[in-house]
């Protein structure tokens, strides 16, 4: 979307009707704020993301891992589950 100067001259005054002359500052500050916020928390985001920084794994898990992993679940989830039938009446 491309605005010229005419348009965003109208933007400008509608904002200035719409908040007034002394809220215009307040407002700018918090956009700011909130502009300063989301970068910050974007460039937290992007290096938690890389390798090697903790929580990330480094490597992807081995066929091995998976298949143990898997096997882990399913005895979890057998023993939840006769753990259920000795407790019905």
């Amino acid at each position: 979307m491309n605005l010229g100067a005419p348009e965003l001259l109208i933007v400008l005054v509608v904002i200035l009707v719409l908040f007034g002359g002394a809220k215009l500052p307040k407002l700018a500050r918090s956009l700011g704020e909130a502009r300063k916020e989301f970068e910050t928390a974007n460039a937290e985001a992007e290096r938690s993301a890389l390798p090697g920084t903790p929580g990330t794994p480094t490597t992807a898990p081995t066929a091995t891992e998976r298949e143990a992993e898997l096997a882990r679940r399913e005895a979890e989830l057998a023993r939840r589950e006769a753990e259920a039938r000795n407790q019905q009446p």
